[in-house]
């Protein structure tokens, strides 16, 4: 639509006949240059604009950014003491940040929802004003020191503080109520919504500890999380779905069926699997094993620390030192005297494997006729990260990748890239994973080495590859390792969530600083191209992922258990027990539940296990020679022969059925 210059853009929504409530509302306007403008904007020509909605991303986006400046004033009408940091909107919600005297408590948040819940329903007005200079704001902001931070930064803010200081000046939202009185205000680019009516449906979360700027040696902060959304019926939705979403806690479900922990002792995102979690990391290695050899890949092992003089060369100590722990000085040798009779070294825990395949691929002179060299590692590798971003199997310290290195030809370049991002796209399908798209991270003009035309040609390698796939490539400007650029797998769960998984890298950079050669066809030297590709990424992040969109509930291939068999009375074991080992001979993992419990707690006990099938035995059972099965929804079929039962059972997981068996679906394996 258009807005005339000199009117307002909410003139010309009102004028258009365009919704001012319910999940239709238009809260902004995007203008021909696809910035975000208040309703109160006036345009100095004629302007062609698009009304955004509540209910759209964006509109959501300006909801909850409008609703974190509602806490803030919230904030400081009941701790007059707090100090601003900054409130920008989230996936899904929003935060914000203070500096007050004590951690806030569960009680302080339902004070502060009863307070912003006033301030809603008051009615108030989000209207902007520029300020002059940055001294004008200077003096505005006097008593607001982290503000004051910002307007001195303002021409170098992270994306995170964009919302607080525009690029080109600087303007403050003023809260005004019925009457026309400021009663509130806060630095900001904005936009807003027209008024605090706008904000239908809000929830705060949780609070947590931030520091200022993300840096550890700044100040720590209370950051209040909290939601905001278009309708009452849509936070209810999410609501709904954030409890899902804890009940499939990976975490949570680690402990219950008793997967793995996270030992005090072994420190933060360590992470130890117990016997369950083992079998089931067994089963995800051994088949991505198998697949591997279908596909030619080779085999190797490095270890898990080295000297400092490798990372030198493949770089990862002036680009990466950050992410590594810390080196540890050995070999040093000293006289009688106390004195340095041999220089010590330095040795780090590895990050990465691909410096070690260099130095495979260099141990003897290759040909072309070897290329594609396919070299895969399951390898440990070790990750400095910040105590405040491990989060139990998704984001650890110490991790095994699923670790290729693919050393190939320019020729053969593009062909082995879409081979490659089929074969790990079948991969992952196995595992049950279906919802993909794939994202492009390019150079960060910041971080990189090599050429640009290397780059360009990488770049463009990857993008003709993804978009060969005909899955939806999405843009990540900047998001590139040092030494090349990168496709990634996204994958959506259960929940509809998005899982960074497979990684594809196209690098130039280490062939060269590794002087990697291949004898080309005319007898010359040239360099090879290499391909990096984590398929996990990392087994401990995709057995979290995994266990979420499972909830536990893993596919019968998977299970630690697959079957329990659960005699009725004493004298049914034995029949059982013999149905268990024919069943183990066929390579299945079978209990036989011999404890002093009664039946229906035996039942109840192991659906909570959630072991994919239950084999129930009673006199009719033993006489038929046959077994009940029971499946964890509940559902039942009784008396299957034990013949049939075997041959069922074993047809299901063999075939790697990623379904969770129920009666209907398991009877038609018995036809």
């Amino acid at each position: 639509m258009k807005v005339p210059a000199g009117t307002t853009a909410g003139s010309a929504v009102t004028e258009a006949g365009l919704p001012s409530n319910g999940e239709e509302a238009v809260v902004v306007v995007r203008d021909q240059d696809g910035d975000l403008r208040d309703l109160t904007w006036v345009p100095e020509a004629d302007a062609e604009v698009e009304a955004v909605a509540a209910g759209s991303e964006a509109g959501r986006s300006v909801i909850r950014h409008s609703a974190a400046h509602v806490l803030a004033q919230a904030v400081q009408d009941l701790f007059a003491d707090a100090k601003l940091g900054i409130g920008p909107p989230v996936q899904d919600g929003f935060y914000y940040d203070f500096d007050v005297e004590r951690p806030f408590t569960p009680e302080d948040l339902q004070a502060l929802e009863k307070r912003m819940k006033q301030i809603l329903k008051s009615g108030q007005q989000f209207r902007r004003r520029r300020l002059d200079s940055v001294e004008a704001a200077q003096q505005e902001l006097a008593g607001e020191p982290y503000k004051l931070e910002l307007v001195d930064l303002k021409s170098e803010v992270d994306t995170s503080e964009v919302m607080e200081v525009g690029g080109g000046e600087l303007t403050v939202y003023d809260n005004v109520d019925r009457r026309g009185e400021v009663v509130w205000g806060d630095l900001c680019r904005g936009p807003h919504v027209p008024h605090t009516r706008f904000i239908p449906a809000f929830k705060l979360t949780r609070v947590a500890a931030a520091y200022w700027r993300g840096d550890q040696n700044n100040r720590q902060l209370q950051r209040v999380y909290g939601t905001a959304w278009e309708s009452k019926d849509k936070l209810a939705e999410y609501e709904q779905w954030l409890a899902e979403a804890e009940r499939r806690d990976h975490r949570k479900l680690g402990a219950e069926l008793d997967l793995f922990s996270f030992p005090e002792e072994v420190g933060s995102g360590l992470p130890v699997f117990h016997p369950k979690g083992g079998t089931i990391r067994r089963e995800l290695e051994d088949y991505s094993r198998k697949r591997h050899e279908e596909a030619g890949y080779e085999f190797v092992n490095s270890p898990h620390i080295t000297k400092d003089a490798l990372f030198k060369t493949s770089g990862h100590l002036d680009w990466y030192a950050d992410g590594m722990f810390p080196a540890m000085h050995l070999d040093e040798e000293l006289d009688a005297d106390g004195e340095v009779r041999k220089p010590g070294q330095d040795y780090y825990l590895k990050p990465m494997n691909c410096p070690f395949h260099n130095l495979i691929y260099r141990s003897r002179g290759r040909s072309y006729r070897e290329l594609p060299l396919r070299l895969f590692e399951f390898g440990s590798v070790y990750r400095y990260e910040k105590s405040g971003v491990v989060h139990g199997l998704t984001r650890v310290r110490g991790m095994t990748q699923d670790d290729a290195h693919i050393y190939c030809t320019p020729d053969q370049l593009q062909d082995e890239l879409k081979s490659l991002l089929g074969f790990v796209l079948d991969l992952l399908r196995d595992y049950g994973l279906d919802d993909f798209y794939l994202e492009l991270s390019t150079r960060n003009e910041e971080k990189y080495v090599g050429d640009d035309e290397s780059w360009r040609v990488a770049t463009e390698a990857l993008r003709e590859a993804a978009q060969d796939s005909g899955l939806d490539l999405v843009p990540d400007p900047g998001g590139a390792a040092f030494y090349g650029p990168k496709v990634s797998v996204q994958a959506r769960d259960a929940l509809g969530r998005s899982w960074q998984m497979s990684t594809i890298q196209v690098d130039y950079h280490l062939p060269d600083r590794f002087g990697l050669e291949y004898t080309a066809p005319d007898g010359s030297k040239q360099r090879p191209i290499k391909i990096h590709r984590a398929l996990f990424g990392s087994i401990e992040r995709f057995f979290g992922v995994l266990t979420e969109h499972y909830a536990g509930a893993f596919p019968a291939w998977l299970s630690p258990v697959q079957v329990v068999g659960i005699p009725i009375a004493d004298e049914h074991t034995e029949h059982l027990a013999q149905v268990a080992q024919r069943l183990r001979a066929e390579g299945l993992r079978v209990e036989v539940d011999r404890s002093d419990d009664r039946m229906q707690k035996k039942i109840r006990n192991h659906t909570t296990q959630k072991v994919p099938f239950l084999l129930l035995a009673g006199g009719k059972d033993v006489e038929a020679g046959a077994v009940s099965f029971r499946f964890r929804d509940g559902s039942q079929i009784n008396e299957v022969p034990a013949d049939d039962a075997v041959a069922a059972l074993t047809r299901w997981v063999r075939r790697r059925d990623n379904t969770s068996p129920t009666a209907d679906t398991f009877r038609s394996e018995l036809a």
